[in-house]
């Protein structure tokens, strides 16, 4: 073996990882687009329910008493911030990853809270958020490369 042989090629002795696989790469790309959906998704969710309560059933005697409306806004907010991170992870950008992952985790928690509103539509969420945060962990940033190329 050469000592000019790349580290991570076959036969080298070398301790770096080959890059992404496609996989993880591709999953990036989705979780970007999933990311875009569920956000503004979310942000008109959010609209609805401050315009509206009549959109979502009322639920009686509920554990986390928060009314419609406030819902509305945590919804709209937490979509256009979802949404903006979904656009930034077409850009390559480490924050957007970090941010992904953080407002995916906290998508989880609020849309458990909201199961009684909406209980198929905050299951199909949570499902979408748990891939984002796979995918966004499993990447590794190898410098130049775009996250979604």
């Amino acid at each position: 073996m050469s000592q000019d042989q790349p580290v991570g090629t076959p036969g080298s002795r070398g301790t770096k990882p080959a890059s992404n696989s496609g996989w993880v790469s591709g999953g990036v790309t989705f979780a970007a687009v999933l990311m875009l959906c569920t956000g503004v998704i979310g942000a008109l969710q959010g609209i609805a329910a401050i315009a509206e309560d009549d959109v979502y059933g009322r639920v009686g005697d509920y554990v986390y008493k928060i009314n419609l409306t406030g819902w509305g806004w945590i919804h709209l907010i937490l979509g256009v911030l979802v949404a903006a991170t979904g656009a930034g992870l077409f850009t390559a950008a480490a924050w957007a990853r970090y941010t992904g992952i953080f407002l995916a985790s906290i998508s989880i928690i609020l849309q458990f809270m909201f199961l009684p509103y909406a209980p198929v539509w905050s299951v199909v969420v949570i499902a979408i958020d748990v891939f984002i945060i796979w995918a966004l962990a499993s990447y590794h940033g190898n410098g130049s490369r775009s996250a979604v190329a």
